[in-house]
């Protein structure tokens, strides 16, 4: 692998190492929020809080590598 593909590949796993962990805790914290709300809905009820968790970790997984993608993207057109 030449230079610039480690370092592609470097920030693709950087920023989607950062997604999984905001989507994670986002998930975590809003399946938290919603048991604890006054109202609880039947959404808070069928899906648990491990799902919503993987939900949002995969969903910061496809995020993060996206933005690694869009900054390697813009930067390789701005030279």
């Amino acid at each position: 692998m030449d230079r610039k593909t480690k370092r592609l590949l470097l920030l693709v796993i950087s920023c989607s190492f950062s997604g999984v962990i905001l989507g994670g805790t986002a998930g975590w914290a809003e399946s938290k929020m919603c048991l604890n709300a006054s109202t609880v809905t039947s959404d808070c009820i069928t899906q648990s809080s491990w799902q919503r968790t993987i939900q949002g970790m995969s969903t910061g997984l496809l995020a993060g590598a996206g933005a690694a993608f869009g900054a390697a993207w813009n930067v390789r057109h701005e030279n």
